[in-house]
């Protein structure tokens, strides 16, 4: 009995789901049961690459109890992928290597607001071809549409699909809808066929988006997409003001209600509500109490509670 429960005490997210994939509007295991992540997302690579360590990622699989983390690796701004995709490329793939090596799932998240197809093409090709058949990574091919509609997002995504699917036909794939991922049914009225182990991301602030986003969401799900939700704060959408705490328990009531798995947003350091890290701690965790700011206790609170 002891060395069951040993057994049991030491397995790992990985070991519990194993490769994931889309089952009607359920994102489930390799048993078929619904497999729902918890974890955190990185901030944009280029701003916060020295958060991208292979230390820091074990820290928050072991400590925070993290099955999920997302890194954000950006695409338009100076300094990002368009500008040196070979820090990108870097930065993704510490992350990678390090969440496999944890036992955790990682989404190499392709963080533009506007349609980068050749230079997604370009970074989605080499990291389906690196982990083609590893169970740990998800691929997020748009973050968040600002301008683009989802006609063009599906094209977009049709293209990009395609091209991970020629090397790793199984992966887990999530895509991004119009209006900052809050037009989640748009993608419910005309999904993306031809391809299995597709979802749809919806992303919220929950001082911002409140029931209307969750009736949306509702509406998606019952229209038969599985949807991920790979960002998510509890303060307004601009990362600042205080903590909406009444709506963001509703919203982890409502995720928790559908199966739907989240990463919270961010691991980083700039002096606003949704950096978890204060602008005075280190890059390098460990983070105690007294180096986080009250969202990033709350989210680290959350996670060892429900892992």
């Amino acid at each position: 009995m002891l060395v069951i429960l040993l057994s049991l005490a030491i397995q790992v997210p990985v070991d519990v789901y194993g490769k994931l994939k889309v089952s009607g509007n359920k994102i489930v295991g390799s048993n078929g049961a619904p497999a729902v992540l918890h974890g955190v997302s990185l901030a944009w690579h280029n701003w916060w690459s020295q958060f991208y360590t292979a230390s820091n990622v074990a820290y928050l699989a072991s400590e925070w109890k993290v099955s999920l983390l997302r890194a954000a690796i950006g695409v338009e701004p100076e300094g990002a992928y368009l500008d040196d995709p070979d820090l990108g490329d870097k930065s993704a793939t510490t992350v990678a290597d390090a969440a496999i090596k944890a036992g955790i799932y990682v989404i190499l998240d392709f963080h533009q607001h506007k349609i980068n197809q050749d230079a997604a093409v370009k970074f989605f090709t080499k990291f389906a071809q690196k982990y083609s058949g590893v169970p740990n990574v998800i691929y997020e091919l748009f973050n968040e549409p600002e301008s683009a509609t989802w006609p063009e997002v599906k094209a977009y995504a049709e293209v990009v699909i395609k091209v991970i699917h020629s090397f790793d036909p199984d992966a887990l794939i999530l895509v991004g809808c119009p209006q900052w991922d809050q037009k989640i049914e748009e993608p419910a009225d005309s999904p993306i066929t031809g391809y299995s182990n597709i979802a749809y991301t919806l992303h919220f602030y929950a001082g911002t988006h409140t029931q209307w986003l969750r009736d949306s969401g509702h509406n998606a799900i019952n229209k038969g997409i599985a949807v991920f939700a790979s960002e998510i704060g509890g303060m307004d959408a601009s990362g600042d003001g205080p903590i909406a705490t009444s709506e963001w328990n509703l919203w982890i009531s409502w995720l928790k209600a559908h199966d739907i798995s989240w990463a919270a947003w961010s691991i980083s350091n700039k002096q606003e509500t949704c950096s978890m890290v204060l602008p005075t701690s280190s890059a390098n965790s460990p983070w105690g109490d007294n180096q986080l700011n009250e969202w990033g206790r709350l989210v680290r609170d959350l996670l060892i509670s429900i892992a």
